[in-house]
């Protein structure tokens, strides 16, 4: 059965409140962080229960490619100003 978005934050909070020896009060603090975190998850590569990472889409190297030879971007350099 899978488990829902509800489910995994709730037990993510759970395990949150645990690491942090069972505080009292915090349990908003908890839930959110859980939420923040699995929100990640669902705008990220990795699976939601955080086992497995699903393949995302190649990149190109930066700079112009040509008959598969990558040539590097040209290398920014600060520009000074001269003293008056």
């Amino acid at each position: 059965m899978a488990e829902t978005r509800e489910q995994w934050i709730k037990k993510r909070a759970y395990t949150l409140w645990e690491e942090e020896g069972y505080p009292t009060g915090r349990e908003s603090i908890h839930w959110e962080q859980a939420r923040h975190e699995r929100d990640a998850l669902e705008g990220s590569a990795a699976s939601p229960n955080g086992k497995e990472v699903k393949p995302k889409a190649k990149r190109t190297a930066t700079g112009a490619k040509t008959n598969g030879v990558v040539t590097p971007a040209p290398k920014r350099t600060a520009s000074r100003k001269t003293a008056s």
